[in-house]
Formats: structure tokens, C-alpha cells, sequence
């Protein structure tokens, strides 16, 4: 099975996404327990970790794309 692609790769995809959805940093980024001063960090320009770009996936990707990713992670666990 092939990884799905992330559907946020960068802080700047994070920070439209977060305008578009019209949320504030505090609330957008605890949804997956990152401080809006470290989601601050990240839409000014430094890189998102692995987990973390994981972790917004799953929380904002649209649900067939959230799921797909859900799905590589479990069938990964068992190979």
C-alpha cells in the first residue's frame, strides 16, 4: 500500500488552511495539543515535524483522505 501524501506539508499551508477555516492560532493548533506559540513557530517558517504533519492530517484532511492515511498507519502495523 502507498502512504497517502500529507494534506498540510508546510507552517504557510497550516496558517490558510487556519485563515480559511477562520480559526485562531490557540484553537486551531490544540486540536492536536501544539501551543498556539509553537504553531506560531511553524506558520512563521520552521519545519513540521513528521508527527506533527501527521497529526493535522488527521484532524483536517477531509474524511475519505483522513481515512486513507488511517488505514496505511494500521496496515503498516501489521506487516
Amino acid at each position: 500500500m502507498t502512504k497517502p501524501k500529507y494534506f498540510i506539508e508546510s507552517g504557510e499551508a497550516a496558517k490558510l488552511l487556519r485563515s480559511k477555516l477562520g480559526m485562531n492560532q490557540a484553537d486551531f493548533w490544540s486540536r492536536i495539543s501544539v501551543t498556539q506559540s509553537g504553531g506560531s513557530r511553524y506558520e512563521s517558517g520552521r519545519n513540521l515535524p513528521k508527527p506533527v504533519r501527521l497529526l493535522l492530517h488527521l484532524a483536517y484532511a477531509p474524511e475519505k483522505q483522513a481515512m486513507a492515511m488511517l488505514k496505511f498507519l494500521r496496515q503498516s502495523e501489521r506487516d
